[in-house]
């Protein structure tokens, strides 16, 4: 587990509960209250806030397996340049095949990312470039570096990609502006 400590991530995940939790119970009661199931848009919103709870929950699960030495990972063969790709950032360069959880490595790259583009200060938006089993996301802007590097519970999917890939035999580390992942 990252420099968070499982605590940590635990306390987090339970925070970024509150918001999607609160949606779907403040809409499920307006429209309890006005007795009507018209409004799309307020089913929409709870069918996103759901959503993001079902995230957060296979995450914790996810990260509870690793901690508790449960965690077996389905491997695949894979190309790195394919699942940085299939992460939703653009990405370049050369991959490699490796053995590897292809979903929890891809749902990882993408959080790593996430967590780059949302604690941002600035708009340069990161992309991987791949060199055969090592991918690295630049720029990681200052203010991102606590929540992908571990060092500060900020973000749920960071914190648990880092032990995910960590628990796949792989490595993610910060260096200088580029976050660099070994799979």
């Amino acid at each position: 587990m990252p420099e968070a400590g499982f605590e940590g991530l635990v306390e987090l995940a339970c925070h970024d509960l509150r918001t999607p939790l609160a949606t779907v119970a403040g809409f499920s009661k307006t429209i309890l209250r006005d007795g009507r199931l018209d409004d799309v848009r307020f089913i929409e919103l709870i069918d996103e806030a759901a959503g993001q709870m079902a995230v957060l929950v296979d995450q914790l699960g996810l990260a509870a397996r690793i901690a508790g030495g449960d965690y077996e990972p389905h491997l695949v063969e894979a190309d790195t340049l394919e699942l940085a790709v299939a992460s939703g950032v653009p990405a370049t360069g050369t991959g490699a095949t490796v053995e590897t959880d292809v979903e929890n490595v891809t749902r990882s790259l993408a959080a790593l990312a996430g967590a780059a583009v949302r604690f941002a200060e600035d708009a340069r938006a990161p992309m991987w470039t791949v060199a055969g089993r090592e991918l690295a996301l630049a720029p990681v802007a200052a203010g991102a570096v606590s929540a992908v590097d571990g060092s500060a519970a900020k973000d749920v999917g960071a914190l648990v990609a880092r032990s995910a890939i960590a628990a796949l035999g792989g490595a993610v580390e910060l260096d200088g502006e580029a976050l660099r992942v070994r799979l």
